[in-house]
């Protein structure tokens, strides 16, 4: 489920620009691409799968709109217009130097379509043996790039290398995507005969313990090989260029064709998978106004306009979106895991703080004049650090579960969150 080939061009390009710090990099990266996407599995089965009871501790309409935008973020706004473009870049482009992205886009688009509406068991099993093969090629290019690497790491100037690596591993969208679909882990232990809770949560925490190390094995490769050619690319080389070019290095044009055919078949999986679970999510929401048909429509043509604008512009739009959804995340994941005992105060008053926080970051990276606020955000600690949000979280929880224990009222909001 983690596993998708849009996230390859990530780990590579970040190691490329960090150079030397490299390392620093892996572990804040292993933090939000590795070790969030199973906590928030984890986090899941402790609410015995159910994202409204997780989300829904703020309150049910709060669970409603983030699910709504990590839908729309693993859907048509980013992550499927990403397949698109990926396929284009890393698998057309090398080959077909001269090929329209557009025809690519409406050819990719079309086959999705086609599959998505007519759901079969065919692009299952191409699944279930492209992932092997394309970890497999993988671990043969990190394999290669570690026993015989490219180049040496050298300074390249790159600051913070810790908290710019944990937030590049938002790109990945893992973490937004565990907390929506974890209830699919549960189900599928279940099928196996796991039906309690308990051992449910203990296999969940055994298959991400394994899941983990295998993602820990293909990004910090990766990131190690794009920090071995941080001396012998130019330094806007783009992501996907940059991986095609390590790969060509390593194994010439036979492993830069492998990687380009298996990167665009797993993007095509993961393309019909997605806009599946998309046209299933606003069918469910909106109780059969939204037709599944209608929504899978839309969704392939809406994805198919964003993806021609390229990996790289894509990357630039979903960052402001990330910035503010991924410290929401991280708030109901970490309190979840803590404790069943924490109240639905703490839980409103530290996403509240965090919102609070991101959404100003998000504004600043924009660009957009945030006056008096904008400033006193930007002297919070840990701002240098792009965890300014952390304090206000904490301190806002504590805040608001002193407020509600004195005054003794119910904050707006908080009903009882309905189980179906």
């Amino acid at each position: 489920m983690f596993f998708g080939a849009g996230n390859l061009i990530f780990p590579s390009a970040l190691g490329f620009h960090s150079g030397d710090s490299w390392l620093m990099c892996v572990l804040g990266f292993f933090m939000t691409g590795v070790g969030l996407p199973i906590l928030g599995v984890i986090a899941v089965a402790k609410t015995n799968g159910s994202f409204d009871r997780l989300a829904g501790k703020v309150s049910p309409g709060f669970a409603k709109v983030l699910g709504t935008v990590i839908v729309l973020s693993i859907g048509p706004f980013l992550a499927i217009p990403r397949t698109g473009a990926t396929v284009y870049e890393i698998g057309i482009k090398p080959i077909f130097a001269n090929m329209d992205p557009l025809l690519v886009s409406v050819i990719f688009f079309s086959i999705t379509l086609l599959f998505a509406l007519k759901p079969s068991g065919v692009i299952d099993k191409i699944g279930k043996y492209l992932t092997p093969l394309l970890l497999l090629i993988i671990s043969l290019i990190v394999i290669k790039g570690v026993a015989s690497p490219i180049g040496t790491p050298v300074d390249t100037g790159f600051t913070n290398p810790f908290s710019k690596g944990f937030g590049e591993g938002y790109q990945t969208m893992d973490a937004l995507a565990s907390i929506l679909f974890g209830g699919l882990v549960l189900v599928s232990l279940g099928q196996k005969g796991y039906t309690d809770p308990k051992k449910q949560i203990n296999m969940a925490c055994h298959a991400g313990l394994i899941a983990g190390l295998g993602l820990m094995f293909v990004y910090g490769g990766l990131l190690y090989l794009g920090a071995t050619g941080c001396d012998l690319y130019h330094a806007d080389i783009t992501k996907a260029d940059l991986l095609i070019t390590i790969t060509n290095t390593l194994f010439g044009t036979y492993g830069r064709t492998a990687m380009c055919i298996a990167v665009s078949a797993a993007c095509l999986t993961t393309s019909i998978g997605l806009t599946a679970v998309v046209g299933n999510y606003f069918e469910k929401a909106s109780k059969g106004k939204f037709s599944y048909r209608l929504v899978v429509l839309v969704t392939t043509l809406f994805s198919m306009v964003i993806s021609v604008s390229g990996i790289e512009n894509i990357v630039k739009f979903s960052i402001p979106l990330l910035v503010i959804a991924y410290p929401v995340v991280i708030v109901l994941i970490v309190l979840t895991i803590a404790s069943k005992r924490i109240s639905s105060n703490i839980y409103r008053g530290a996403v509240l703080g965090a919102l609070f926080v991101s959404v100003f970051d998000a504004l600043a990276y924009l660009k957009i004049d945030t006056g008096i606020a904008g400033k006193l955000i930007s002297k919070l600690p840990l701002h240098e650090s792009d965890f300014s949000w952390v304090i206000p979280a904490i301190v806002c929880a504590l805040v608001m579960e002193m407020f509600m224990k004195i005054t003794g009222k119910t904050p707006i909001g908080n009903q009882p969150v309905n189980d179906s």
